[in-house]
């Protein structure tokens, strides 16, 4: 029997996914598990394996289209099946995801296919058909998960997600006049970005550029590709990405929510960069892992944090919650963008699991098979572009946590040092540079200063084994 391929659900929050790249095309023999094709959500960027083996059939859904949570995109077929009949034409919503509201909507007339569905305008059954191969409670709990804000529509209240209302902000788009396929009434983001086409006078003009007017498809974006800006060509306009988008929406957040305080601590790096030369080759070997300086800054911080625990904190309305464990995200660059995976439970985790938990991270994030619960739960930050030798930075809090440790790169730099006898004298040491981004709402200076002097005097009298 031929297999669906469905677009994932990869979170509660998650009602969409723009599905990127196709790894294989119809007539291609796969196996099951292995990478079929890459989506790009609201919160990570992802390979998904083929559900089944056999041939890729059929694809239903193109590159850079953004489609609901369990559409069928694809088709496996079982290897040498006879040829099948022709597939039916691709919907332009997914097939279940438009079940109609209980009430009749005042908003705006619906689209014509809706109205085919009603038939005769009677109103329709109050149980919507349940769309396959999706738990009952599952969808309970992504139409509980919607945001929800009253119109000023007779108090009804409209149903949508934060990237629908974003793009409803950027088209000057009163939510209320668009039509809802999406479940329990949702406006979904195909339902936006039609509108905005059907009535381009509530999107901002496009952009003249040597006097003559934008194009008129300016006021539907085009899906970006990861990785689409890193070999950018003067003088085009390449849109975002999805995690481009989110970084600059959570970056902009982060800086209006929090009173953001730098504190800057200079550290001799020595004992720990001739420990790390000294024993790499056999610490390697043994371990079967790569040795980094992280490791190294992360017992650090756990150090200080088990001092200071108010720096493993966040703010939840007008109260601070102060978190039982250390979920350590670790910042990781990417050809498309930044992401920070957590390390959950740090604290119980000794030298050598950090480093392979960091690792382990790193290189699913470079390979896009993080999940969503990977990027979530974080408490502390730690950033760390010291290898692309900046002297510091001073990072902007991920929330909602209330401090992020920005580590600078590591420099042999000429220091006066005291002898026992008292006798000043010049030597060369390895010079590292950290800098503390913390919530003044949560955080004091001195609070944060006595934190750093605890990294601080761990990593310059280092004396823990590292296995």
């Amino acid at each position: 029997m031929p297999t669906d391929v469905i677009m994932p659900q990869m979170g509660e929050s998650i009602f969409e996914g723009t599905l990127t790249k196709w790894l294989k095309k119809p007539g291609d023999k796969v196996q099951r598990d292995e990478p079929l094709f890459e989506i790009s959500t609201d919160k990570v960027d992802a390979e998904i394996p083929a559900p089944a083996s056999g041939v890729l059939k059929e694809i239903k859904v193109a590159e850079g289209a953004t489609v609901q949570v369990n559409t069928v995109v694809g088709v496996i077929d079982a290897e040498g099946a006879a040829a099948a009949t022709p597939a039916p034409s691709k919907p332009e919503a997914p097939k279940a995801a438009a079940p109609t509201p209980p009430a009749p909507s005042p908003r705006a007339p619906q689209p014509a296919a809706a109205v085919a569905r009603k038939g005769d305008g009677a109103r329709p059954q109050s149980v919507p058909t349940p769309e396959p191969a999706r738990p009952r409670e599952a969808v309970a709990r992504q139409a509980e998960s919607v945001i929800e804000f009253p119109s000023t529509e007779e108090g009804q209240r409209v149903r949508s997600s934060p990237l629908v209302r974003r793009i409803a902000r950027d088209h000057n788009v009163d939510l209320a006049q668009v039509p809802a396929t999406g479940l329990g009434g949702r406006i979904t983001k195909e339902d936006i970005l039609r509108f905005v086409e059907q009535h381009p006078a509530g999107a901002p003009p496009a952009v003249a550029v040597g006097g003559r007017p934008g194009p008129a498809a300016a006021a539907q974006p085009v899906p970006a590709m990861p990785g689409a800006a890193l070999v950018p060509v003067p003088g085009d306009l390449v849109p975002m990405s999805t995690m481009r988008k989110k970084i600059a929406e959570h970056m902009v957040a982060s800086k209006r929510t929090s009173a953001h305080v730098h504190s800057i601590f200079e550290i001799d790096m020595t004992r720990v960069v001739k420990l790390r030369e000294r024993e790499r080759a056999d610490w390697e070997k043994r371990n079967g892992a790569k040795l980094t300086f992280m490791p190294f800054f992360a017992r650090a911080v756990l150090a200080s944090i088990r001092e200071w625990p108010i720096v493993n904190a966040s703010v939840e309305g007008e109260s601070i919650r102060y978190h039982r464990n250390v979920n350590l995200g670790i910042a990781v660059s990417l050809d498309w963008g930044l992401i920070v995976p957590v390390v959950k439970h740090a604290e119980e985790k000794n030298f050598l699991g950090l480093q392979r938990a960091i690792t382990e991270l790193a290189e699913r994030a470079r390979s896009k098979k993080l999940s969503p619960e990977d990027v979530q739960g974080g408490t502390f930050t730690i950033t760390n572009p010291g290898p692309y030798g900046p002297l510091f930075g001073t990072p902007i809090i991920n929330q909602p946590q209330v401090a992020i440790l920005g580590i600078g790169g590591i420099f042999k730099t000429p220091v006066v040092k005291t002898d026992p006898e008292g006798n000043d004298y010049f030597a060369v040491a390895h010079i590292l540079h950290v800098s503390l981004g913390y919530d003044h709402r949560v955080v004091d200076g001195a609070v944060a200063d006595q934190f750093l002097s605890v990294v601080k005097k761990k990593l310059v009298h280092w004396d823990e084994d590292i296995g």
